[in-house]
C-alpha cells in the first residue's frame, strides 16, 4: 500500500461509525474550516521563520485537511480524493496550455482563468472571490483580477500617489469627526491603496504585515526587558521611558 493510500485508509478508519475516533466522527465540512485555516497559517509562519525542519510536519497537517474533506465528500457521495486530484490535474493543464498543448494559448494566466470562469457561467469578474478571505488577501486578489483586464495604474508612481491622496482624505475626515463612519471609510480606502503598492512590487500584503507584526513584537519584547532592567514595571513606565527604550533597541539592531 502506498503512502497516500495508507493515509486515506487511516482517515476512513478514524471516521468509521463503529470504531472510529469520537472527535473525527463529530466533524463536518463547516467545523473543519477553522482547522484548515489554522494549518495554512502555520505553514506560512514556518516558511517565513525559515524553520524548514518543521515545515514537513506542517505540510502533513495541511494535507490531512484535504484528506478529511475528501472522506466527508466520499461519505456523502459528492466526490472522493481521486476526483480532487483528477480535477486539479485537468485545471493545471488547461491553465498551462502553452506547456501541455501543441500550441500556446493566447493571454496570460489571469486572462485564461477569466476565460474559464466565463465558460463556467460566472457573470462578473469579481463574483467568485471568497468573502471570508483575510481582508488584505481579498484586496490583493481583487486588484490582481481587475488589473488582468487593464484596470490598473501603469506604474507604481500612480499607486503611491493614490496612497498620498488617501492619507489627506483620512486627515480631512478625522479633522471633521474622528469617530464618524466617514473617517472609518477613508481609513479603509487608505489600507486598500497601500495593498496596491505592495501588489505593484510583486509582494503579498498579508505576508508583509505578518513580517511587520513579528518585527514589532520582537522590538517591544526587548523594550520590556530594558524597562525591567531599570527596575520599572512596564505598566508603570512613562511613554518617554518606553520611547527611549524603543530607540535604543532599534539602534542595536
Amino acid at each position: 500500500m502506498g503512502s497516500v493510500d495508507e493515509l486515506l485508509a487511516i482517515m476512513a478508519k478514524l471516521r468509521c461509525p463503529e470504531s472510529g475516533c469520537e472527535w473525527d466522527l463529530g466533524q463536518d465540512f463547516h467545523t473543519i474550516v477553522p482547522h484548515t485555516l489554522e494549518e495554512a497559517y502555520e505553514v506560512a509562519d514556518t516558511i517565513e521563520r525559515g524553520d524548514f525542519t518543521a515545515l514537513k510536519a506542517e505540510l502533513g497537517d495541511l494535507l490531512f485537511q484535504v484528506i478529511f474533506y475528501a472522506q466527508l465528500g466520499k461519505e456523502q457521495q459528492l466526490f472522493d480524493f481521486e476526483d480532487i486530484v483528477s480535477g486539479l490535474n485537468r485545471k493545471l493543464k488547461q491553465r498551462h496550455g502553452h506547456i501541455f498543448a501543441d500550441e500556446a494559448e493566447p493571454g496570460n494566466w489571469e486572462q485564461r482563468k477569466h476565460q474559464q470562469r466565463q465558460a463556467q457561467g460566472q457573470k462578473q469578474l469579481l463574483d467568485d472571490i471568497p468573502s471570508n478571505l483575510p481582508a488584505l488577501s481579498a484586496a490583493h486578489k481583487i486588484q490582481k483580477r481587475v488589473a488582468s483586464v487593464g484596470f490598473d495604474w501603469p506604474c507604481i508612481s500612480g499607486a503611491l500617489d493614490k496612497v498620498n491622496e488617501e492619507v489627506e482624505e483620512v486627515r480631512e475626515a478625522i479633522n471633521i469627526d474622528p469617530h464618524s463612519d466617514h473617517s472609518a471609510e477613508e481609513i479603509g480606502d487608505l489600507l486598500f491603496a497601500t495593498v496596491n503598492v505592495a501588489r505593484h512590487l510583486g509582494r503579498d500584503p498579508e505576508q508583509l504585515l505578518r513580517q511587520a507584526n513579528r518585527k514589532f513584537t520582537k522590538r517591544f519584547n526587548q523594550v520590556e526587558v530594558h524597562i525591567n532592567e531599570q527596575q520599572h514595571c512596564l505598566k508603570d513606565a512613562s511613554l518617554a521611558q518606553m520611547e527611549a527604550a524603543w530607540q535604543k533597541v532599534k539602534s542595536q539592531e
